[in-house]
């Protein structure tokens, strides 16, 4: 008996074998009057299913068909016959149904049926179950694998940057802070009631130490009877403490006060790891950094998201032409792992969400990147302007490029 760990077509190498499948129900029929079902079970692993025929006197097949249904399933692996008008490559012969998690299918909020994106985010725990976002995971972890490869082929060492920190390391301040202050402002305060009910219990465990102690009670008794007095007098000072706190923000000259605050002073979720990678690589050679990241933007576009995960490069001894190969070559080592490795998901993608996708892993896979000056490519705006362009951000020397002028041009280096 073999158990599998994956579902996809290298299972046809394992034709005639016995397996271990587990997985869930993509869809399911039952078939010659409730004598048998088809079941297409999917593991996670791939975009492919796999197509498991149960007899009735098997496993009851009225409780395996509804989509969603988790299950483990023992059974030979066969080859469809000739001829046979199927999709399917390769099925599994059920002969024992070892687990089975049933779903209620007037509740199960994932159906057969495509739903939007939209539409799942109202269903965040159910969603990876949906063709699409699993599709979108798998792709994720590859481009995540290939950036760390990349990287450890070329000496690039992988450090940890702080995720809360006090540096605004790119000036833009929209950050999102950090701080225990409000949830202490929001705390009500002790009334005096509970001031005294709490030295009351004090005085309680107090008084039951003494009693133990003149009756000679045991060590382990008094030990655990001084434990819940100690406890009730770290109550009793906290008590105290927020009781004599104002209401609202602590403030000092006018100011809010973090000197009160967890960290003593302000604090952000990170924008970016880049100064903390700077550091590194000023003793250690080339570093990188890939973790998640914060951006307090006003904007609700796919350009400006609140957290997104960042890859940051940082080369010692190098210029700005070797950090430009270094982020090419990266770059393209991404792409071609998606369309080698990611075939059927790139696939799915194409057919589903961005039809132009893989065209544009292969272009940007197979194109040299064009380089040109910050002066050049003002020029080749200003060219634009004359011919006709319009933009909403007026061109001229000195100004920071908007992503209308970086989407205006491509520029190709063969």
């Amino acid at each position: 008996m073999v158990e599998l760990d994956f579902i996809g077509d290298g299972l046809i190498r394992l034709a005639g074998q016995k397996v271990e499948i587990s997985g869930w129900v993509k869809t399911g029929r039952e078939q010659g009057k409730g004598s048998f079902a088809f079941l297409e079970v999917n593991d996670g692993s791939c975009a492919a299913n796999l197509q498991v025929k149960v007899d009735a006197c098997v496993s009851d097949v009225s409780k395996l068909v509804a989509t969603g249904t988790c299950l483990t399933v023992d059974g030979c692996l066969k080859i469809p016959p000739e001829g046979k008008a199927t999709k399917q490559k390769i099925e599994l012969s059920a002969e024992k149904v070892i687990d089975v998690g049933t779903v209620d299918p007037a509740t199960y909020p994932i159906p057969k049926t495509k739903l939007t994106l939209e539409h799942l985010r109202d269903y965040t725990n159910f969603r990876a179950r949906t063709t699409t976002m699993a599709a979108v995971t798998r792709i994720r972890r590859k481009i995540t694998l290939e950036a760390h490869l990349f990287c450890d082929e070329h000496d690039i060492c992988h450090i940890h940057t702080p995720i809360i920190t006090t540096s605004d390391c790119e000036g833009a301040g929209e950050m999102f802070q950090v701080t225990t202050l409000i949830n202490q402002s929001d705390d009500k305060s002790p009334t005096e009631a509970d001031i005294e009910a709490a030295k009351l219990i004090v005085k309680e465990k107090g008084e039951a130490v003494a009693q133990l102690k003149a009756a000679k009670a045991s060590k382990q008794e008094i030990t655990a009877s001084v434990a819940q007095l100690t406890e009730a007098k770290e109550t009793l000072a906290k008590v105290e403490e927020r009781s004599r706190l104002k209401p609202g923000l602590p403030k000092k000259d006018g100011k809010i006060d973090y000197s009160q605050d967890f960290f003593a002073r302000q604090a952000f979720l990170t924008v970016s790891g880049q100064l903390h990678a700077e550091t590194y690589a000023c003793s250690m050679g080339d570093v990188y950094t890939f973790g998640p990241t914060f951006r307090a933007e006003k904007s609700h576009t796919s350009r400006h998201l609140a957290e997104f995960w960042m890859v940051e490069v940082e080369l010692a001894f190098a210029g700005v032409e070797e950090a430009m190969n270094c982020a090419e070559a990266l770059v393209k080592d991404i792409c071609n792992s998606l369309l080698e490795k990611c075939d059927d998901d790139m696939k799915l993608m194409a057919k589903n969400v961005d039809k132009a996708c893989i065209d544009r892993l292969l272009l940007v896979a197979s194109t040299g990147f064009g380089r040109v000056t910050y002066t050049e490519a003002i020029t080749l705006l200003e060219k634009a302007v004359a011919q006709g362009k319009k933009f909403e951000n007026q061109v001229e020397w000195g100004i920071d490029l908007a992503s209308e002028h970086e989407r205006s041009f491509f520029f190709y280096n063969p």
